[in-house]
């Protein structure tokens, strides 16, 4: 009985699985229920009868999506592939095309959007394809660095995601860092500047990189930061910053001097925006990262498989381990 019961649940899943019939052609086919053959397939699964395979995926990371979109309180969060045959360069591109992807479902018309800067960024726009939308508009949600490679410029990645959307843009003609705090005002105060703020309160969208704790003797800080800034990083325990803004382990603005010689969105300001979008990856960048998804700050994340559980083991999650477990 149960080798015949057996050979019955193997037949349906092989009328279902390989041959692509429906459950009611499979029901018409061997007189049994609908329904009864649609317990049938779940039994063969748990039984083991049927094992399904997804091809060049690791189904740990659609686990590992569904996780964080629930602890995390995300709207969408796409995970990649990070192999230990994998390199940098691979998995930048790969981010930056399911990052370009999450990106234009996002988009809509009338949509007011605000772009951040930087390597990782610049490589989300150029794997953007083509993708008009009505009346939408790009604006930059920080001030230009002084010295950089103009593909990662502010301005650049506002003007490239401007064109392929077919919509409108505003430039930014002001340095990310001030030298003292009064000239910064100045510029945020100036009639120029008052439209770019009050864009700042209407965004729809707002992508961002995350940048992990700064170091005196990267490229990108040496003109923006001094020694000062760099000590009171350190006094403070900064472990990361969105556009400038540095925070905490828990997600709190430290170095409120440099704070204020900042152009660029708030931590606070970003909060409100409906739409917050994360492409960040790298092991440095999980306290970071860690940071803003209890913060708040993001509520779309694209990260890589490795990052995600280097996150999660900061948080002294223990889903890494029953995740292993169970497969």
């Amino acid at each position: 009985m149960k080798l015949e019961r057996q050979k019955l649940l193997a037949k349906v899943a092989y009328l279902y699985y390989m041959e692509g019939k429906s459950q009611s052609e499979i029901a018409n086919e061997l007189g049994i229920y609908r329904t009864t053959i649609s317990r049938m397939l779940a039994k063969a699964r748990e039984e083991g009868l049927v094992r399904i395979e997804i091809s060049d995926f690791n189904p740990e990371i659609f686990q590992l999506e569904s996780y964080f979109k629930s602890k995390y309180h995300l709207k969408d969060i796409e995970i990649v592939s990070s192999r230990k045959d994998s390199d940098t360069s691979e998995i930048e591109k790969d981010l930056a095309h399911v990052a370009a992807a999450m990106i234009r479902k996002k988009i809509k018309e009338n949509d007011k959007v605000g772009i951040a800067w930087g390597r990782t960024l610049s490589k989300v726009v150029e794997a953007m394809r083509p993708h008009p939308v009505s009346q939408v508009s790009f604006v930059p949600l920080a001030g230009g660095p002084s010295h950089i490679n103009a593909r990662y410029h502010v301005n650049t990645l506002v003007y490239e995601m401007s064109r392929r959307f077919q919509g409108s843009c505003t430039f930014i003609n002001a340095t990310l860092v001030q030298e003292n705090a009064n000239l910064a005002k100045g510029i945020l105060t100036s009639k120029y500047f008052e439209g770019l703020m009050d864009n700042w309160e209407k965004l729809d969208v707002a992508i961002v990189g995350v940048g992990g704790k700064p170091k005196s003797n990267e490229q990108q800080w040496l003109d923006l930061l001094n020694q000062d800034d760099f000590q009171c990083l350190d006094e403070e325990a900064a472990v990361g910053e969105i556009t400038c803004r540095f925070f905490n382990h828990s997600g709190d603005p430290v170095n409120q001097h440099l704070a204020k010689r900042t152009i660029g969105i708030t931590l606070e300001q970003l909060q409100k925006v409906p739409n917050r979008i994360a492409v960040a990856h790298g092991n440095y960048k999980a306290a970071a990262l860690l940071a803003v998804l209890k913060k708040g700050y993001i509520n779309h994340l694209v990260t890589d498989f490795s990052t995600a559980l280097n996150i999660l083991r900061l948080d002294k999650d223990t889903f890494v381990d029953t995740m292993y477990q169970k497969s």
